[in-house]
């Protein structure tokens, strides 16, 4: 299925705004827009919402059609297991989260998951954790297929690994038997004014450098139930206004570009 992420969102619902989006407001949009599935993803304050709240949210969902997800950082189990708990207040069955060194170091990630992988497994809830730069894509692709757990697999955004000179292409082949839920967002490089240098940022999704059939072909999302959620990385675009109208164009343009790849 097609979702969109809170990072979809990320200048509507930001202090910049000058009326930022709630999460409920944001859920509305997204079925609007013809999306299945919201990923709710690195949004803390919902750890303050009460039971009631957690509830209104979830039956604003059911009411809207849309799949929730749920996106997280950290691998301690205690953590994890909040999250575990908010997810089936939502009726949400895949809680995405990453791996952390500064607060979990390699070496403590086993033991933190394997208890966590149990808790997950045994509620029916998937647990993804995200390639990114600061564990290398082979120290992940250890970790998870060591736990051997149908509840635990890797959220893949090639994107996020290119900071550690990884190439996307390789992220991509790496990890793809794990792959339990996809970010798609593309990115690009530009040269810095004046030449010196580059700029590495989000672009709009299929004129950047994100070869997107090649991802696909490699993980099969339909035929194995893998969600694929639109993200940004969308620059600052001179004033709120503006960036606002191109976020907005960005995402209806990704929605509509996934479709088209679907037929």
């Amino acid at each position: 299925m097609i979702g969109l992420s809170t990072y979809a969102y990320f200048w509507q619902c930001s202090e910049k705004s000058p009326a930022p989006m709630s999460l409920e407001a944001m859920l509305r949009d997204a079925q609007s827009l013809g999306a299945e599935v919201f990923q709710i993803c690195d949004f803390p304050a919902i750890e303050s919402y009460d039971q009631g709240r957690l509830e209104a949210l979830r039956g604003l969902a059911a009411d809207l059609g849309l799949t929730l997800e749920l996106g997280t950082r950290g691998v301690r189990r205690g953590h994890l297991a909040r999250y575990l708990e908010i997810a089936q207040s939502l009726d949400s069955v895949f809680v995405r989260s990453m791996v952390q060194p500064a607060d979990t170091p390699l070496e403590e990630v086993g033991p933190e998951l394997s208890a966590a992988a149990a808790e997950f497994s045994s509620s029916g809830v998937r647990l993804g954790l995200e390639t990114y730069e600061q564990v290398p894509t082979k120290a992940l692709v250890d970790v998870v297929s060591a736990m051997d757990s149908q509840a635990l697999g890797i959220v893949l955004d090639p994107a996020n690994s290119v900071a550690a000179l990884e190439h996307p292409r390789d992220v991509v082949t790496h990890t793809a038997p794990w792959v339990n839920n996809l970010h798609i967002k593309d990115f690009a490089f530009s040269r810095q004014p004046g030449w010196v240098g580059f700029v590495y940022t989000g672009a709009r999704l299929g004129e950047g450098l994100l070869d997107y059939d090649v991802m696909i072909d490699a993980v099969a999302p339909t035929e194995r139930g893998v969600n694929q959620i639109i993200e940004h990385w969308l620059p600052w675009q001179g004033d709120i206004h503006q960036t606002i109208e191109a976020e907005r164009d960005w995402t209806t343009h990704s929605i509509n570009y996934l479709r088209s790849k679907q037929t």
